[in-house]
C-alpha cells in the first residue's frame, strides 16, 4: 500500500520551502487549464511508456496527484510495482487544492 496526503498538507509543505517532487498524471487539456507550479506532467495513460523518465526519483518521496484522486492512486500502484520506493497520493486530487 502506499501512502496518503491531503491537498492542504502538500500546499503546507511547499509554502514551507519544502522542495517536493509532484507528478500530475491528468490528461494535457486538464494539465493546460491548470496545474501546481513545477509539477511533472505524465498522463496515466502514458506512465507505462514514459515511467523511466521519474528513475531519478524512484527512491525518494513522490507526490502524485490527478483531479480526484483516482487515476493518482493507480499511479502510485504501478509506481511501486516497478520499484518506486515511496509514492504518495494527494487525496481528493486537484478538487481539494
Amino acid at each position: 500500500m502506499f501512502t496518503q496526503i491531503t491537498a492542504a498538507q502538500v500546499k503546507q509543505r511547499l509554502e514551507a520551502g519544502e522542495k517536493l517532487t509532484i507528478l500530475d498524471v491528468r490528461r494535457q487539456e486538464e494539465w493546460d487549464e491548470f496545474h501546481i507550479d513545477n509539477a511533472i506532467h505524465i498522463p496515466l495513460h502514458d506512465l507505462e511508456d514514459r515511467w523511466e523518465e521519474l528513475s531519478e526519483h524512484k527512491d525518494h518521496e513522490i507526490v502524485v496527484y490527478c483531479r480526484s484522486g483516482n487515476r493518482s492512486s493507480q499511479a502510485c500502484m504501478f509506481l511501486q510495482i516497478v520499484g518506486f520506493t515511496n509514492p504518495v497520493n494527494m487525496r481528493g486530487g486537484i478538487l481539494t487544492w
